[in-house]
């Protein structure tokens, strides 16, 4: 399948002329989710669920779907009927021909004074008989408890700390981890993440780590 960054923490997946695009958000690309025949969002924060891009996007396709939790299920669902999914920990599902997982309950912890939001992830299976594909963890570092050929690295966030993302890719043990999240650092902040992440830094416990700009593809 063709991976392709749409900033920050938005991707899309396209394979065998469909398309399914992950928590299109304030910091994405504008159309991020433009032309997705589905479409799925992690949780309710703005950098990951822009209300007014999907909906111009659902309008848009008529025959678009989302899944997502409740929280921003219950924002869209009655203007689209029937086309608004409602998913949670331990679920399973097929959109846009892929095979999706649910896993994980919590956002991870910005500071005690802050509630916790749900978050979920998606784990995209059944592309080209590979199990594991492909884990979008969304705000969370949520470890899938299977094999994962590519993750989706949140690599910065208010929530989290280096040693905390080098340590998530060493026990996931995906074979590459591709940035996410990363719409907060600049060049000088790209360049020092890659380093850490790198073979000059502490490293990735053996994945290959590797990154991608807005705009930018790979086959995965």
């Amino acid at each position: 399948m063709r991976l392709t960054k749409k900033g920050h923490a938005c991707v899309r997946l396209e394979r065998e002329g469909r398309a399914l695009v992950i928590d299109p958000g304030n910091f994405s690309e504008p159309d991020a989710a433009v032309g997705a025949d589905a479409v799925l969002v992690t949780h309710e924060h703005p950098d990951h669920f822009d209300e007014q891009r999907l909906r111009a996007a659902l309008e848009a396709n008529p025959a678009a779907q989302l899944w997502t939790l409740r929280s921003v299920a219950e924002q869209l669902g009655a203007a689209f009927p029937g086309r608004v999914h409602t998913v949670g920990h331990g679920d399973t599902f097929q959109a846009a021909g892929f095979d999706i997982e649910v896993h994980g309950e919590l956002h991870a912890v910005i500071h005690p004074d802050i509630p916790r939001v749900t978050n979920v992830g998606y784990l995209v299976n059944g592309v080209d008989g590979v199990d594991g594909a492909l884990f979008h963890p969304g705000d969370a570092l949520t470890v899938p408890g299977r094999p994962v050929q590519t993750l989706l690295l949140p690599v910065h966030a208010p929530w989290s700390k280096l040693s905390e993302v080098v340590d998530y890719v060493r026990e996931v043990k995906p074979r590459r981890a591709y940035d996410v999240h990363d719409g907060l650092l600049s060049e000088a902040g790209l360049g020092i993440y890659g380093r850490m992440l790198g073979p000059n830094g502490p490293g990735t416990g053996g994945a290959e780590h590797l990154h991608l700009a807005p705009g930018e593809s790979a086959s995965v």
